[in-house]
């Protein structure tokens, strides 16, 4: 299958298994290479410093911790990740309501549109194109 996320390996945290191998198949249908499922911070945590990581789904809430920890660590390594959640943006901490959001339940479609945005390649601004080219410039 030729997909725009083919070998492109995503850290599955989530703490219930029907819908972890819900998500796992919906990554795969993806063309996804799905890291995990995560089903604990710590697990997780242990995911992130041996696995190679391009992108991460993230359960809010596992089993009562939460894993802002995890996303703490992506973010500190520059691995864009979503949020998934059955509660409503708003509950997040205001330092991690930038982040994408997921509301479950969701589609494939909208897993899908959302894993183009956190991998693709982000565009070059008019600024850095200028400085690039200014650099090259004798």
């Amino acid at each position: 299958m030729n997909s725009p996320f083919s070998d492109r390996r995503v850290l599955l945290v989530e703490d219930e298994m029907l819908v972890a191998w819900l998500l796992e198949d919906m990554l795969a249908d993806l063309g996804c290479a799905v890291v995990g499922p995560a089903s604990s911070v710590n697990q997780a945590l242990a995911m992130i410093d041996v696995e190679a990581i391009d992108a991460a789904v993230l359960d809010v809430n596992l089993n009562g911790q939460k894993s802002y920890p995890i996303a703490d660590a992506l973010a500190a390594r520059g691995v864009p990740f979503v949020f998934s959640t059955g509660y409503d943006k708003d509950t997040l901490p205001n330092a991690y309501r930038a982040f994408p959001v997921l509301q479950k339940p969701f589609h494939r479609s909208e897993l899908n549109d959302t894993l183009a945005k956190l991998l693709m390649p982000k565009e070059p601004s008019v600024e850095s194109a200028i400085a690039a080219i200014a650099e090259t410039s004798p």
